[in-house]
């Protein structure tokens, strides 16, 4: 009887875990079709769908990640690296002749599916070739730092500037997650287990329903049309629009449209999708105390992200797909770095995107809400790249020039072409070919890219033959363990810098 009960309480641990990470992945799910979609002509109706439906390939990208890929906790959902060839595409005037709003969001839409499924063959072809798994090689903890490091602290943008326009829920969120999960614990002893892995579950429950009364009691009537959009707990569209139940299918949008240029674009952004993964993996490796993954497992992850990608497009979910950032913070918030909490979670997304109207409440959660638990996981990622230091001799002048010079670059170059788009319209490269365009800007406006490459290229050419270098870059450690001679059983195991083993619970 005594271990039926302890088996009971740990499953429902574990279903209660997945829902966080279910509920954590909805933010980029709804955030990127709620401001790509209207552009399309598209409507509430379009927008629930198109959420519906990558929700649902989400969870299959999950899936096949945690079983077949790299076998981290990961989850795969949107990514925000390709909105931006995405908009290019919305906007480059071909369907603007078209009257019926809905006649121009297929036409879109279907072009858009055709670039996704041209794109996917890069990763296909990097990740299964073993073309990644040979430039992994040569990646060593100095040249990791900047790019798990800015993998986080990269999209600060999508952290406190959104927690702001509603700050009067957004902060409210902000401060009980960090009480529940790491104040209340120490004082709360006996139930320090359910704030540690649950503080999600209960601080958006309170912000989310100080936000409908807020909205009931009329403190948005007649405000601003942005405030009462980021602030009210009904503007979404979502539920009345979503039908009851809809289950995903290929080609639902129709044929596929392929264009050579946009396909160039949206492998492009591919490619700077590939790199963030590779530091997301390297995270999620940490939190869930892993070994250094080795580079054939990374190259073998991005071969099934490259499936995923292809998936994104037969079944028209307007982006592509990346490992999630904010679900491998939520890693080390739960400190449950187990694959079978990632797996529930990934049944969450396709049972909740089958039936709409259930699913549409949970993806209704105000934007502020959202950024406020960004704060915290984008913070956390950006930590585990910091960790990686422990491997590096940071007394070294060479270690101090690469990270200083890539971790400023990957900083201030993406941050030059937000500006120059912000007033010019466009990127700073403007030639005649908008494929090419979009290629360079593209790749120069993710910080984990430009800071992955120039760390990646100064760690591997400067004096990099030099036994004493290799020991100041932290290869010795990373080329003695990734071979998995170390079993993590062992008393050895824990003992080493990597990792967190003796912090981390399993289920």
């Amino acid at each position: 009887m005594f271990s039926q009960t302890i088996f009971s309480h740990r499953s429902t641990e574990t279903v209660v875990l997945g829902f966080q990470h279910y509920l954590v992945m909805l933010g980029t799910s709804v955030l990127i079709p709620s401001f790509l979609v209207p552009q399309m002509g598209g409507g509430n109706e379009e927008k629930a769908r198109v959420i519906q439906t990558l929700l649902f390939v989400a969870g299959l990208n999950t899936l096949f990640q945690s079983y077949f890929g790299t076998r981290l906790p990961t989850v795969i959902g949107g990514s925000y690296t390709f909105v931006l060839p995405t908009l290019s595409i919305i906007l480059a005037n071909r369907y603007d002749d078209i009257l019926d709003p809905r006649q121009r969001f297929l036409k879109t839409m279907r072009r858009v599916q055709g670039a996704l499924i041209a794109a996917s063959s890069f990763q296909v072809v990097i990740g299964f070739s073993g073309i990644w798994r040979n430039v992994a090689r040569y990646l060593s903890p100095l040249s990791a730092v900047p790019l798990v490091t800015l993998a986080g602290l990269g999209l600060y943008q999508l952290g406190f500037p959104n927690v702001a326009k509603c700050i009067e829920i957004g902060l409210p969120q902000i401060v009980l997650l960090v009480i529940f999960s790491q104040f209340l614990p120490h004082y709360l002893r006996e139930r320090r287990v359910l704030f540690d892995r649950s503080a999600i579950i209960f601080s958006i429950a309170i912000v989310w329903l100080y936000a409908y009364f807020l909205t009931l009691g009329g403190a948005y009537k007649n405000r601003h049309p942005l405030t009462e959009v980021h602030c009210r707990s009904d503007q979404s569209g979502l539920i009345g629009a979503a039908p009851w139940i809809m289950i995903p299918y290929p080609f639902q949008w129709g044929s596929p449209i392929f264009h050579a240029g946009d396909a160039f674009s949206m492998m492009a952004a591919s490619f700077a999708a590939l790199i963030e993964s590779t530091g997301t993996f390297i995270a999620a490796s940490r939190f869930a105390s892993a070994t250094p993954v080795p580079p054939s497992i990374l190259s073998r992850g991005v071969g099934w992200q490259g499936i995923g990608i292809f998936l994104n497009g037969i079944f028209g979910t307007l982006n592509g797909c990346t490992a999630s950032v904010e679900n491998v913070g939520l890693l080390a918030l739960t400190r449950v770095g187990s694959r079978r909490v990632i797996q529930i979670s990934a049944v969450f997304m396709i049972f909740f995107s089958t039936l709409g109207k259930i699913g549409a409440i949970f993806a209704s959660i105000p934007l502020p809400i959202v950024a406020a638990l960004y704060c915290i996981f984008f913070g956390y990622v950006a930590s585990a790249g910091l960790g990686l230091l422990q491997f590096c001799n940071i007394n070294s002048f060479r270690t101090m020039f690469i990270l200083g010079f890539s971790f400023f670059m990957g900083l201030s170059v993406p941050q030059y072409f937000d500006d120059f788009t912000s007033v010019a319209g466009h990127g700073p490269v403007h030639t005649g070919s908008r494929s090419f365009n979009d290629m360079l800007n593209v790749i120069f406006s993710s910080p984990a890219t430009v800071a992955a490459i120039v760390a990646f290229f100064l760690d591997c050419t400067i004096r990099h033959r030099d036994g004493e270098s290799d020991r100041d870059r932290g290869w010795h450690w990373w080329a003695k363990f990734r071979s998995f001679k170390t079993d993590p059983r062992s008393a050895e195991f824990y003992s080493l810098p990597f990792t967190l083993s003796k912090y981390f619970p399993s289920i």
